[in-house]
């Protein structure tokens, strides 16, 4: 469908918010689920010592001290061009906009200290609320002859008066030449234009919360009109002060409970924010013909007002729903292709009810769940750049194809019902079949100011990067004997003391790795760890044989390269959210999981039973689970996910030289062989799980029995059990299948042999003759399918031996599987015989790894898998370990990868002497900080610290009333 403006590219984006001193730290914290809240910093321009007071109607007092706050960043005034006597007389939302102007350009690919690009052709279109903290600093400076005349009326001496006055005037800045436009909102663009040069449209506008979206409206129409090729816009707000606290207090909006969380059932009220975020856009056919990299494409922004409400500053669901409907049909798209909505959010009851009342309007017919979230929950308001904020947390998560996640929700709010859902958790944005990834985001501000724009991902472009960096940095030393490597491991352990972070020492070592004949390996989660493991390391070197101690592994290699076996899980494996880290970090994962998606389409949401977008209760989330057990849907899902985490493996260059997999599991080992396409994968995965799906129809049922393979078998002789042994898991352990009647009976004869046998909840009596009805569906589908001659030996449930390489002997053994039993001892042995040594579990669960330690020599196996703490451990975090593990022993690993990641972000470089630390607050002299009291009046005593297990978030401690002034 087309849409009726010209698309808009977002090619580069900076931001400052609450421990986000960039854009990597801002993303990192949104998809990790960071919490930003603090308590008001100590060096701020306001102390809740003199203000805080839990009586909502105190005056002058308001009851929450907590809020986001920007960390202190190195500011050099030299560079921008402004003296540095200037600086307490310009607002800091001025000169930190100045920082990230020049990174957005940046980032965009213009560089803001070089020629040889159109700056008179950029216009700079800026949110900014009215009023600026210098404004009323200065302001309050004026006051003098006030407090003068009070402390006169109180019979103070004039000498003494007057000093007094002076004292207070310390604490504000004196007027000068600067004050005047250091003050202004408007001189945040104007500050931009004029240091960075550009000459296109210069302005600021102010729509109050939703002034960053309503500046990006005009943005987006100075391009359309031809004015300028190239737009920085965004929001900007600094004000954090008590007036602002002030304000939102005696609304009243501001969180008693300290803490904001939009869209939770007891949410109560907001916590306000300080952030700057700008982006930079082009015409998306410029940025296309100039190969600029887009994060997302902008179609539509659409605008409206509440009209009548109750109050100036009362939401009105209708004025926000109309609002939301002219954006999407300005853009063109149906709203059934919406997936994610960044909401306004704010956290207060009657502003949230609202907002989802007018999302009900919208999107209540959509027949598939819509993520909802707002970043508010995370960093909290900040006013005029929220919806700035908001736009960058969805371009990023278009870009990454990523459904970020919302904090702070215990239970959602009674009115996210229907297609809404509160996305409390990161998970993969696998792309709907038939149109890219869209997403909408709201702004919306006092006196009824709604905005809400429209985006999408770029289609066509590189595919996305990376996530995140890794929770952890994996090392691989390699060396050609151990007295080399000990020089390359004291090499290391110099450098970790100049490297900013452990991945930039990670890269250090991984930037020269090569497979070598001594290797060491290991994962660190900083530079100490990784030290530690640097020293730990030495003490390994010079042994004749691999050795592992604390994680760090020590490889001694020579001879033949051992082989490696893949072996994958079948029906039983699956678990909602499974492999949920590796997919959202690896684009190859994803690419594969977009592909089973589009295959799939016809019969519903593969991604939606993976990884369904929801905050549901434990009732909602067994009724998952049962979705997903199903097996017209387990074993598609564990198809993908297997083939995805092959993939990843793949790209780290690690290839099995034989595969084996469990049940189902077969097919995905002879798609690892190349026997099947990953298309014919998932196709047959589909059919054979709905020729085995429960109909209606009683298959029987399962019973898993403890106890020697040949014990169970002679039972069943003489018992004269009219049952299948349908598994040989491991020697001690065997699953039977039969009719529901037999397999009690034979659970109780069993027993009464002391044999422990328990019942399995499964839909049929797998691998035996009750299921033979699903044998002409599979081999139907199979007849249509490509079945090609595997490169490396697949070892057959049935057989225990390699596949055949005759596609119609192989599409008849698949058929022969349904119904015959899975022999996987014998499986693992053959392979074993066959020099198979290393034996890695490919997908959820790590049900296989176990079958292997029971049956394979306890000697000379290394057993690995992907998944083998769980969902408790970070499902990356255990693919590194397992890469880490391979290289020590001497298997081939590819560090390019690794190298492609992103790395944390480094502190900023102190530039001139001049150069101060500035965070929201504005910067003040250290004269003006904290002026000395007259030696002739005693300071009063300060209120003694609040013992902090005698804080709470609900009540929080007024100061002892001696403290006020």
């Amino acid at each position: 469908m087309t849409t009726r403006n010209e698309p808009i590219a977002i090619v580069g984006m900076a931001g400052l918010f609450p421990k986000s001193p960039d854009l990597r730290s801002y993303w990192a914290n949104v998809v990790a689920g960071a919490d930003c809240i603090t308590d008001v910093p100590a060096d701020h321009s306001w102390s809740t010592a003199d203000y805080l007071d839990p009586d909502p109607k105190a005056p002058d007092r308001t009851w929450c001290g907590r809020g986001g706050f920007l960390e202190p960043i190195p500011f050099d005034p030299v560079q921008h061009g402004i003296p540095p006597a200037q600086l307490d007389a310009i607002d800091t939302s001025q000169l930190l906009s100045l920082i990230v102007a020049r990174e957005a350009l940046r980032d965009a690919g213009f560089d803001p200290d070089a020629d040889g690009w159109a700056r008179d052709r950029v216009s700079c279109i800026i949110g900014v609320t009215g009023t600026q903290e210098l404004a009323i600093t200065l302001g309050a400076r004026l006051q003098g002859p006030i407090w003068r005349r009070a402390l006169l009326r109180h019979g103070v001496d004039p000498k003494l008066a007057d000093a007094v006055v002076a004292d207070i005037g310390k604490h504000f800045p004196e007027w000068q030449e600067q004050s005047f436009p250091g003050l202004l909102g408007n001189v945040v663009a104007g500050r931009i234009t004029n240091r960075l040069g550009l000459g296109g449209t210069n302005c600021v506008v102010d729509a109050a919360c939703a002034s960053s979206l309503a500046a990006m409206q005009l943005a987006i129409a100075d391009l359309a009109a031809g004015r300028s090729d190239l737009a920085l816009t965004g929001g900007v707000d600094t004000l954090n002060d008590i007036f602002m606290y002030m304000c939102f207090s005696k609304t009243p909006a501001l969180s008693k409970s300290g803490d904001a969380r939009p869209f939770d059932a007891d949410a109560d009220g907001i916590l306000i924010s300080e952030g700057i975020g700008m982006v930079a856009l082009e015409r998306l056919s410029d940025a296309e013909r100039l190969g600029h990299r887009v994060y997302a494409v902008v179609h539509a922004i659409g605008s409206g007002s509440d009209g009548r409400a109750k109050s100036i500053y009362a939401p009105n669901p209708r004025g926000q729903a109309r609002t939301l409907k002219r954006a999407w049909e300005e853009a063109g798209f149906p709203l059934d292709t919406c997936d994610l909505i960044e909401a306004h959010g704010t956290g207060t009851k009657a502003g949230d009810a609202a907002e989802l009342d007018g999302l009900t309007e919208v999107f209540g017919a959509v027949d598939h769940p819509i993520a909802v979230g707002s970043v508010k929950s995370q960093i909290g308001h900040t006013k005029s750049a929220a919806g700035i904020a908001g736009l960058m947390k969805a371009a990023l998560a278009l870009h990454q194809r990523v459904l970020p996640p919302t904090v702070k929700i215990r239970k959602a709010a009674a009115a996210l019902t229907g297609p809404l859902r509160a996305n409390t958790e990161l998970r993969p944005w696998i792309r709907s079949a038939g149109h890219p990834r869209r997403a909408g985001v709201s702004a919306f501000g006092f006196g009824g100011s709604n905005y809400h724009a429209v985006l999408e991902e770029h289609v066509g472009g590189a595919e996305a990067g990376w996530a995140l960096p890794p929770v952890e940095a994996l090392f691989l030393i390699g060396a050609p004997d151990a007295a080399t490597l000990g020089s390359r491991l004291d090499a290391l352990l110099a450098a970790a003391g100049t490297c900013p972070n452990v991945h930039a020492l990670s890269r250090e070592a991984l930037s020269v790795w090569a497979p070598a004949s001594h290797v060491v390996s290991f994962t660190a989660d900083s530079l100490d760890a990784a030290r530690a493991h640097l020293t730990a390391a030495k003490g390994l070197l010079g042994g004749s044989a691999a050795s592992t101690k604390s994680g760090v592994h020590y490889g001694v290699i020579g001879g033949p390269r051992p082989r490696v076996a893949f072996v994958f899980p079948g029906q039983g494996s699956q678990v909602v959210g499974m492999a949920r880290d590796v997919v959202c970090r690896y684009p190859e994962a994803r690419a594969v999981l977009d592909r089973a998606e589009a295959t799939l389409t016809r019969a519903g949401s593969l991604a939606g039973h993976i990884w369904p977008v929801t905050a549901g209760d434990d009732a909602e989330r067994k009724q998952q689970e049962r979705a997903l057990t199903a097996t017209d849907w387990a074993q598609p899902a564990l198809g993908a996910v297997e083939a995805a985490e092959l993939a990843v493996l793949a790209a780290y260059g690690v290839r099995p030289d034989m595969v084996a997999g469990h049940s189902f599991g077969e097919l995905v080992a002879l798609h690892a062989a190349g026997a099947l396409s990953e298309r014919d994968l998932i196709t047959l995965a589909r059919a054979r799980g709905e020729a085995m799906a429960d109909r209606g129809v009683d298959r029987g049922t399962m019973a898993a029995v403890s106890a020697p393979l040949a014990e169970i078998e002679a039972c069943i002789r003489e018992l004269g059990l009219d049952v299948v042994l349908a598994n040989r898991n491991h020697p001690k352990q065997g699953v039977l299948s039969g009719t529901k009647e037999a397999i009690a009976r034979a659970i109780e004869a069993l027993a009464e042999r002391k044999i422990a046998a328990q019942p399995i909840p499964v839909a049929a009596a797998f691998h035996s003759p009750l299921v033979a009805d699903a044998a002409a569906p599979l081999a139907a589908a199979l007849a249509s399918a490509d079945v090609r001659a595997p490169t490396l030996p697949v070892y057959a449930n049935v057989t225990a031996a390699p596949y055949p390489t005759d596609p119609n002997d192989a599409r008849a053994l698949l058929v022969a599987q349904i119904t015959s039993p899975v022999d996987f001892v014998g499986v693992l042995q053959s392979m074993w015989a066959d020099g198979a040594r290393i034996f890695v579990e490919v997908g959820p669960k790590a049900v296989l790894h176990g079958l292997c330690r029971r049956t394979l020599p306890k000697a000379g196996a290394t057993l690995l898998a992907l998944d083998l703490d769980g969902p408790t451990v970070d499902g990356e975090l255990q693919l590194l370990r397992v890469l880490a593990q391979l290289a020590a022993l001497g298997v081939p690993v590819d560090a390019r990868p690794m190298l492609s990641r992103p790395q944390p972000s480094e502190a900023r470089p102190v530039g001139s002497k001049a150069t101060v630390l500035l965070a929201g607050a504005n910067y003040r002299k250290p004269e003006t900080k904290a002026p000395p009291a007259p030696k002739s009046v005693p300071r009063p005593a300060a209120p003694p610290p609040v013992p902090a297990q005698e804080r709470t978030m609900s009540q929080p401690t007024p100061p002892p009333v001696a403290a006020r002034p």
